[in-house]
């Protein structure tokens, strides 16, 4: 018989500490205070300031540490699409999807758009997300993009934030409006390949 491992209680209590924070953070994210302070943070959190520094050397820390979690459970929600579904479900599949993630990210990517340009973190969780877009298509659609990387390029820039973005806030569009943009474009962009 294995006995688990012990946990030494310290540990225990700074990676609950941490948690914390990050939980704290990405709330007040999503509640809408896209800049919150490490003041409103730590006491969202029920910490110190002092705790807060302690566990994170700076905000690019908290947001590179925020930034994975989101990331985390960005992947938690992802559902494969069986590649061999008719093309037409697949791509009504694929955007019922990308529709969902893009809501559950949307304040978190609101809030890194601000800081993204100054933050290294902020920018490898950019190119981590393109990244996951990127295989979703290539694992949904394998024998329609083949090598044409043109499409693909294509079809990424529509799936990912910036054009969700425009689709619910420039244009104000419910999202099953967004939803079905989306649908419409990735359709007529496989028509035409």
């Amino acid at each position: 018989m294995t006995t688990p491992p012990r946990v030494d209680g310290r540990t225990a209590r700074s990676e609950r500490t941490r948690n914390a924070i990050v939980d704290a953070h990405l709330r007040l994210i999503n509640e809408g205070d896209l800049r919150p302070t490490a003041d409103r943070i730590a006491k969202l959190a029920g910490v110190s300031l002092r705790a807060l520094w302690s566990h994170f050397a700076d905000m690019e820390a908290l947001m590179a540490a925020s930034g994975q979690r989101v990331l985390e459970q960005r992947d938690a929600s992802y559902r494969p699409i069986a590649p061999d579904a008719p093309l037409a479900e697949r791509i009504d599949a694929f955007c019922a999807q990308r529709a969902r993630l893009l809501e559950e990210i949307g304040p978190a990517a609101r809030a890194s758009a601000l800081k993204e340009p100054f933050s290294s973190g902020l920018q490898r969780y950019r190119r981590l997300h393109v990244a996951r877009v990127r295989e979703e298509l290539t694992t949904a659609f394998p024998g329609e993009l083949g090598a044409d990387g043109r499409l693909l390029d294509a079809l990424t820039a529509i799936s990912l934030w910036p054009t969700w973005a425009t689709w619910r806030e420039a244009m104000d569009l419910p999202v099953e409006e967004a939803r079905a943009a989306l649908t419409r474009a990735v359709t007529a962009l496989f028509a035409t390949a």
